[in-house]
């Protein structure tokens, strides 16, 4: 793990070494995985929207029973017909035991463990170790986190973002999220998220407002976020730390006084 007297390479947006810094006293923070997964979980719960059935789902009928005797179930029928109605078993008719917009799904997080859970998250990212163990590749040779000089905000197409990965060393990360779509296996394919795509690079910029934004945000895997805007959620998706991050210089100097 990162220290404070940890230095990384500069790289210019061709691929080239253009020289050396420290990395801010917070890519030093112990690896705890077990308060990064904690803050995550929380996080995605606080996401969720409460949902069930209506509360008349399958009621809405005029039924009444036959009683018994006449050789057939006892459940409620259709007083204007024969039809098994309203009860969980039939077509139909209510659910046995939905769940309900009074639940509360939300988990509760100290303020002191969440900073702690992102800091130890954001030093996972300088980890190659931590790193390859999430799945992504890149080349040996480079430092992580991946330090690039800040004429990277400035680029308005997405080729050349591709290109500025492929000089990089992590074009091969990108490809794993573009061929890795997938379609996802259960109901969600019914509610509009069919596809599943794995992450791929992580780009920290320093403001919000930079062209990177939209250059680099319809490529597969890749996401793109302001320094103020960081979160475990993203340096650690899912609960798993170490992910691809590429920093600029402008949003690594913010980070100074975390």
């Amino acid at each position: 793990m990162a220290g404070n007297d940890s230095s990384v390479k500069v790289y210019s947006i061709g691929g080239d070494v253009v020289r050396t810094i420290s990395l801010p006293r917070a890519f030093g923070t112990t690896f705890r995985p077990d308060i990064i997964k904690r803050a995550v979980v929380a996080q995605e719960a606080n996401k969720r929207q409460p949902y069930g059935p209506s509360k008349m789902g399958g009621m809405k009928h005029a039924v009444s029973t036959w009683g018994k005797g006449r050789g057939v179930s006892r459940v409620q029928r259709l007083t204007q017909g024969r039809k098994a109605a309203e009860s969980p078993n039939n077509v139909g008719g209510r659910r046995a035991h939905p769940p309900v917009p009074e639940k509360d799904w939300s988990k509760k997080v100290n303020r002191k463990e969440r900073r702690f859970a992102k800091l130890s998250a954001l030093a996972a990212t300088s980890d190659p170790d931590i790193v390859k163990e999430r799945g992504h590749r890149f080349e040996e040779d480079i430092t992580l986190p991946l330090i690039v000089e800040d004429g990277m905000e400035s680029l308005e197409s997405t080729r050349d973002v591709m290109q500025a990965f492929e000089s990089l060393g992590i074009i091969d990360d990108v490809d794993r999220a573009k061929y890795g779509k997938h379609i996802r296996a259960g109901r969600g394919k019914m509610r509009g998220r069919k596809y599943r795509i794995p992450r791929s690079v992580l780009i920290v910029v320093s403001d919000g407002e930079v062209p990177l934004f939209k250059s680099a945000n319809n490529i597969p895997g890749v996401e793109i976020v302001a320094t103020e805007r960081l979160n475990t959620g993203l340096l650690a998706p899912g609960g798993d730390p170490g992910r691809l991050a590429l920093f600029t210089e402008a949003a690594l100097g913010k980070m100074e006084e975390w």
